[in-house]
């Protein structure tokens, strides 16, 4: 978004288990409320994807293919460690 693009953010489909006791649809709604503004713009969109272990494309066909590595700061999040803080 800082680049003026749009964002198509996706959450896999798994089952909440101890690890990880959120749904799908919980996790997307949260994110939908932070993005309330952007989503209302055009600019993000959400949706839930088939709990998939790659990505595989064949030929190009019009599109770059590029990967975005998070700033540090991002890459440091651990779901894990807001569970717990939220005493989950």
């Amino acid at each position: 978004m800082d680049e003026g693009k749009n964002v198509l953010i996706c959450i896999r489909d798994g089952e909440p288990n101890e690890k990880n006791p959120f749904s799908p649809e919980e996790v997307k709604e949260n994110i939908e409320n932070h993005y309330a503004d952007e989503i209302s713009l055009g600019k993000v969109k959400v949706m839930v994807i088939p709990d998939i272990c790659s990505i595989e494309f064949g030929r190009g066909v019009g599109y770059d293919i590029i990967e975005r590595i998070p700033p540090t700061e991002i890459g440091e999040i651990s779901a894990t460690k807001i569970r717990k803080e939220m005493g989950l």
